[in-house]
């Protein structure tokens, strides 16, 4: 029978910018301030989650218009809290990886080990001309984020840690006392070949945007047979913005009034913004790049996983995901804590009693 470490772990986005996670003026009963955080982390640990994911915004933008830096947020929620993880998200370039290691290994000890982090290639064009950040090439921004990422790994495990990168230099960096084990676990985005190649070879997790199963399945399928040629092991998250109501007509009722109430001009600068993004990469199959006006109400693509309906059928629609190779479902939501308390108390369950029920199959059968 499969061990609980081999049951689907949920996560949901940290609302530590305003404006919730949508770019529609439907009501959002969704707060951006530490304090309704602290609450909404409390009622997300005590209701089955694992893991929360905070953003990472420097300027304002698409209903945005204020933000709480991630690594310090994080922290605030960790020290809330006794066993969810908080991934903290950060972004080469702005961050060094010096302070990145020595941030993370710090709050490591001083939270038993539960931070983790998501190493962000640069999304917004505008934010790093806006803060004196060079912007790179798609795939230059996979290749500076692998450097990164190699530098944090070095540092964690590392006396006199050497690097003669083309991003970074590292000579005989000693970093202590050294993250407690296991290591911070390295989180990263996007769809693209050069994002997946990278996944491939450096990251512990591999966040895409939503997608039907058989979409994320050509997405798996590819990073873990490159994967296994390279010595690594990646786990999938999937993102999903999740609507679980009583009926099903309650629920896509919600998802029309959240794209009727759309931000015509939000969305479209948002479109503008992230053609730098997927869009950008040679092969166009990055996040975004196929992304219509509807899709991009939710920042990464979250309607297309299609989790909106009833407990039961958002139940048997996230373990078509499971099936599909996804090890994490991301969780975006329209009124975040009344609704991870439910999704955490209807669905969650039910999930774990498909996960049963498969596991007792599997036993009969052997």
């Amino acid at each position: 029978m499969a061990s609980h470490s081999d049951s689907l772990k949920f996560a949901y986005w940290v609302p530590n910018v305003s404006g919730g996670l949508v770019i529609s003026n439907i009501e959002q009963r969704t707060g951006w301030d530490i304090d309704y955080n602290r609450k909404l982390a409390q009622i997300a640990e005590a209701n089955g989650f694992d893991y929360a994911l905070s953003q990472i915004r420097f300027t304002a933008g698409y209903g945005a218009d204020n933000q709480h830096e991630s690594v310090s947020f994080s922290h605030a929620l960790l020290a809330a809290t006794t066993t969810l993880k908080v991934i903290a998200a950060i972004l080469p370039g702005p961050w060094n990886p010096a302070l990145a290691a020595k941030q993370i290994a710090t709050i490591n000890h001083l939270t038993n080990g539960r931070v983790a982090v998501n190493v962000v290639s640069g999304w917004f064009r505008g934010e790093f001309a806006a803060i004196g950040e060079l912007w790179l090439d798609h795939d230059e921004r996979y290749r500076r984020s692998e450097e990164f990422i190699r530098a944090l790994r070095g540092i964690w495990t590392e006396d006199s840690f050497t690097l003669k990168g083309d991003f970074y230099r590292f000579t005989n960096y000693s970093m202590k006392p050294k993250p407690i084990e296991p290591l911070p676990e390295i989180f990263q985005g996007g769809s693209s070949r050069a994002a997946r190649d990278m996944a491939s070879r450096v990251s512990d997790w591999y966040f895409t945007n939503g997608n039907t199963p058989e979409e994320i399945r050509k997405q798996v399928d590819d990073i873990r047979a490159k994967a296994k040629a390279n010595g690594h092991n990646v786990k999938i998250g999937v993102n999903a913005f999740a609507i679980a109501r009583e009926t099903e007509a309650e629920a896509r009722a919600v998802l029309d009034e959240i794209i009727a109430k759309a931000n015509p001009e939000a969305v479209q600068g948002f479109a503008d913004q992230v053609k730098n993004a997927g869009k950008a990469s040679p092969e166009g199959e990055g996040n975004w790049a196929k992304s219509s006006y509807e899709d991009l109400v939710q920042y990464n693509d979250g309607f297309r996983s299609n989790l909106i309906g009833t407990p039961e059928q958002i139940a048997e629609r996230v373990l078509k995901l499971k099936d599909a190779g996804a090890d994490l479902i991301l969780l975006g939501f329209l009124h975040f804590q009344e609704e991870v308390e439910f999704f955490g108390k209807r669905v969650i369950p039910l999930v774990r009693e498909l996960e049963a029920a498969r596991d007792r199959e599997l036993v009969a059968a052997e």
